[in-house]
């Protein structure tokens, strides 16, 4: 007879057992659900930039084989363009936080780097800072340079390598600066003969 009982007793517990764990289940499930339920939250939509996402470009056109003269300053022009919709700092912006665009070249030996000359960049006014004007280049530019192969030189080809530093924003923000190659081909020829001097003819020789 007890060990009837015990047997009766181990039944009661495990059904008491199974009812509690279904009561947790149930439980759990509300909790579940009521969690996945969408927040009483208003969310402010983030607006879509003005350039739809689009990546700031600088692009450089190709440049013409170069011939240039040992001894003489060649100029050479390195035609840019920024993409619409963006515009990068001048060389020369007015504050000094901001990155100014600079042409960096690395020269063969004894071809010497003269003078870079900038365009000027255009005063523009931005919604970030509309109480300050921006000296910028937008659109197309231009850049000059001077290369002066000296009279050491052995004619020839050789190509110059560079990059333009430069820092592109759009109307609403700015980007990390980028270096874009530039490259271009030198031809080194002679320099020219100098004049003749024709030696001075004696006054007593007459024709």
């Amino acid at each position: 007879m007890r060990r009837f009982v015990l047997t009766v007793d181990a039944m009661n517990c495990t059904a008491y057992t199974r009812g509690l764990a279904f009561i947790a289940v149930l439980f759990a499930s509300v909790a579940f659900a009521q969690s996945t339920q969408e927040p009483s939250v208003t969310y402010t939509p983030i607006a879509p930039p003005t350039t739809r996402g689009k990546a700031p470009s600088v692009t450089v056109a190709p440049v013409s084989l170069v011939t240039a003269p040992r001894t003489k300053d060649t100029t050479v022009d390195l035609d840019f363009r920024v993409a619409p919709g963006f515009h990068i700092n001048s060389s020369a912006p007015k504050s000094e936080f901001l990155i100014p665009t600079k042409i960096s070249m690395d020269v063969p030996t004894d071809i010497a780097l003269g003078k870079i000359d900038y365009p000027p960049g255009q005063d523009v006014s931005f919604p970030f800072s509309p109480d300050e004007a921006l000296n910028v280049y937008t659109g197309d530019f231009t850049v000059k340079l001077a290369v002066h192969p000296l009279k050491s030189v052995v004619p020839g080809k050789y190509v110059m390598h560079g990059f333009l530093r430069y820092q592109a924003c759009d109307n609403a923000q700015c980007f990390p600066p980028k270096n874009l190659p530039v490259s271009f081909e030198v031809k080194v020829v002679k320099e020219p003969p100098g004049p003749r001097h024709n030696p001075a003819q004696s006054p007593h020789v007459h024709n």
